[in-house]
This record gives structure tokens, sequence and C-alpha cells, in this order.
């Protein structure tokens, strides 16, 4: 496929939207159904505390990984805003130094996440019962980690020239790879709970050699020549300027994930498990908002680049209105078959019914998550980063402390747990709308193209 045939600046709106969204959503199906597989046959051929123990890093991995998929977003808002503007010389610069910068990042999240996992584990006040195996599962799989940054940066390369349909095929090879090696890794070899990351750092690194040869072999102003690898200072700089805001919009959450995982983690195993079934289910009905987040980011940053405003604002509208339909939609049958998706990691009551109970809090608010997490793209593209993050670290993780710290400490009720994630989401939402009013941004009082 040519960039001119994924280029998103003509052509019909919502078929380009969607033709690029659901490709992206059907790869992190496979994304997300690898790592659940963990959970499932963790839970299934071992015990409820090797579940607990896999269920329970989630908080923390996503807070190392995603500071640096915030980096790799910054990178595919240039280069897609390069490609818009018809500029292949500064597409180029700006490949290599996304590339330069992803095995900085590699190097070094490799070697924190390997020294300070039990020290940060030990701070979220994980239970003696789960401490040995969270340990071991977590620096397997931070020793793999520099394969999973280089993948998210090439995909992200990928992407940012409209390219969503080679990473669905290299997620579902890995998908199935995964599947495969934790099955033999744990049933057949009898390995504990390092066995489930080992199997997933594997499928990783066959995933990113898969897109490294894509982008060797392009024709296009994305191709990887290895010889130019290198920081272009100014394109470096742009990267710094939009991935920065969302990397630490991502830190600030996970961080606050880890917070309120240290909370549930004080009542005990079943909790743990059950909490951390719920969210691994729960992840699969989020695909939709991180397929029409990113589809939404680079369709707004090539159309900013080629300067055309009415393309913009439909784009947005129709991003942010399928995000919403489809959540209010999977979040009213998550209510329905809740201790039914929760079985699936365990047949523990106390476990089902924990995860449940969050589950059925949570359903019908799904759509306002989505719609933050979309608006905060729709910012993003608009060359606006510093918002999203300014949002999500007051709404998303500052409320959640504080609740967590004053009512927190004198209520110990697992309800507050249920209840928090609606409420910051309810929050961010009406803030997001108060911003668009504001900026006129689905109005033609003012056109949604920052000036430069």
């Amino acid at each position: 496929m040519t960039q001119r045939n994924t280029l998103m600046t003509e052509g019909n709106i919502r078929r380009k939207m969607l033709g690029f969204a659901l490709p992206i959503l059907a790869g992190y199906f496979f994304q997300q159904l690898y790592n659940t597989v963990d959970a499932l046959i963790v839970g299934n051929y071992l015990n409820a505390d090797a579940l607990a123990a896999v269920t329970s890093t989630g908080s923390y991995t996503y807070l190392m990984i995603g500071f640096v998929t915030g980096f790799s977003t910054g990178a595919s808002i240039i280069i897609a805003r390069h490609i818009g503007s018809e500029n292949p010389e500064e597409t180029e610069r700006a490949v290599h130094t996304a590339v330069a910068l992803g095995l900085l990042f590699s190097v070094v999240m490799t070697a924190l996440g390997v020294l300070v996992t039990p020290g940060i584990l030990r701070l979220m006040g994980t239970p003696d019962s789960v401490f040995d195996r969270s340990c071991r599962y977590l620096q397997v799989y931070f020793a793999g980690a520099s394969f999973l940054v280089m993948y998210n940066m090439f995909v992200s390369i990928l992407q940012a020239s409209g390219e969503s349909r080679y990473p669905l095929l290299c997620l579902a090879v890995s998908s199935v790879t995964n599947i495969v090696l934790d099955i033999l890794f744990i049933s057949v070899f009898h390995m504990d709970v390092e066995g489930a990351a080992l199997a997933t750092v594997l499928s990783e690194v066959l995933s990113m050699l898969l897109v490294a040869v894509k982008l060797l072999k392009s024709r296009s102003s994305i191709r990887l020549r290895p010889r130019k690898i290198r920081f272009d200072r100014d394109n470096l700089r742009y990267i710094i300027r939009y991935g920065f805001p969302t990397a630490m919009q991502g830190c600030v959450i996970d961080l606050s994930n880890m917070l309120i995982q240290s909370y549930i983690n004080s009542f005990g195993r079943d909790a743990m498990a059950g909490i951390g079934a719920s969210t691994k289910a729960e992840g699969f009905m989020f695909l939709p908002v991180t397929a029409f987040s990113m589809a939404l980011t680079t369709f707004i940053s090539q159309n900013v680049g080629a300067n055309k405003p009415d393309r913009v604002r439909a784009g947005a509208k129709f991003g942010l209105l399928c995000t919403a339909g489809i959540l209010l939609l999977f979040g009213t049958v998550a209510w329905f078959f809740a201790p039914q998706i929760v079985s699936l990691f365990s047949s523990d009551p106390a476990i089902i019914r924990y995860g449940a109970r969050r589950t059925m809090v949570c359903a019908f608010f799904y759509c306002l998550c989505g719609f933050s997490h979309t608006a905060s793209a729709l910012m993003r593209g608009l060359g606006k980063p510093v918002t999203p993050m300014v949002v999500m670290l007051v709404c998303w993780c500052a409320v959640r402390v504080i609740v967590l710290f004053t009512l927190g400490q004198s209520v110990h009720d697992i309800r507050l747990i249920y209840w928090i994630y609606p409420f910051t989401w309810t929050l961010s939402s009406i803030v997001y709308l108060l911003d668009f009013r504001k900026l006129h941004i689905f109005s033609r009082k003012a056109d949604p193209i920052p000036s430069k």
C-alpha cells in the first residue's frame, strides 16, 4: 500500500477513519487477548495467589511502558504533520529521530524495570503471599521491555502514515504465538508465573521484528535506514514538545492507579484477584477507545498539516460519537453479564463477587471514560497536548489521590474503589465539554487549526 493510498487528507472522512481505526481495533484485540490469556491460564492452571500476582501488576507496567508510549505518540503527530504537508525530507528526519529515541528509552526502561521492581512492589503494599511471584513475573517482563518499546515506536511511524493493517497482522501472529507458549510453558513444562511473562516477551520479540522488516522495505518517506538513525534537533524538540505532556498524562493516571492498587491490596488476595480480573476484561471493552483515539490523532494531525479545518471538525465529531456510542453498548452488556465475565478467570465465589460488583458499578460510565480519552486524542492532534495533561492530572490523579488519602483513610470500604473511577470519568468529561465550548472546536467561529 502506497503512502498516497493511506493519506487521510482526502476522500470520504468516515470511510478513511473507519478504514484506519478498525484494523487498530482488531490489532489491539489480539494484544489485549494475549495479555488476558496470561491471567486466564495462570488463574485456571495455577491458583488464586498466582492470579493475584499477575493481575495486580498492570498499573506498574502501564506506568513504565506508558511513559515511552507518550513519546511514540508525539513522534506520530510530528510525522503525520510532515506527511500531511507533503514534506518527505522532514518526514525522513523525524522517523530516524523517533527510532533513535526509542533505542535510548529501551536501555533505560530495561535497567529501571529490573532494578526497581522489588522496591515498587513493597511501596504498593503487595501482600507477602503474592510478593515473590509478582516480582519474578515483572523482572522477566521488563528484561524484554526493549522489544515492546521498539515495537510501539515502529508502529507509531506506520500509523502516522495512515497504515494500520500491517500492525494488525503482526499482532495476530504474536498473539497466537503467545497463547501457544503460555500453554506450553505453564501446562506442559509446569513453569510458574515467569512462564507467562516469558511467553509475552518472546511474542513481543516476534512482533517487533515483523514491523521492523516492514519499515526497512518501505518505498515511501517512512523507510527505515539504519545508517541514518540519529537525533535531528528540530524534530527531537517537537517530539518532546508533543510527547512529554502525553507521557506525563499517562504517568499520572498510572501513578494514581498504583495508589488505588495499594488500597485494593489492603483488602487481601480475593479483592486483588477479583478486581484485577474485572480490569482485564474491561480492557477488551476499551479497545474502541484506543482505536478511535489513535485514528483521531493521526487524522487530525495530517489535516492540520494540510490546513483543512472542515475535515478536522467533521473527523472530530465522528470519532467522539463513535467511541461514546460503542462503549455505551459494551457497558450495557457488561452490566448484565458481569459475574459470567469474571468467572472466566476464576471459579472462586469471593473473587467473582468482588470483580462483578466493580464491573456493574462502572459499566454505564464506560462511555464517559471513552469520551475523555478520545477528547485527549483530539486535543493532541490539534497541537494542544498540555490541555489533556492538565485535565487528567487534576481529574484522574489529584482527585483520586485526595479521595483515597482523606475519605479512604477514615472509611475502609471497597465500594470506594468501585466508585472512584466513574466519578473522575464524569468530572473529566464535563471539563472537556467546557473546553470544547470555549475553543469553538465544533463551530465555524474559529478554525480548529493551531497557529504555527
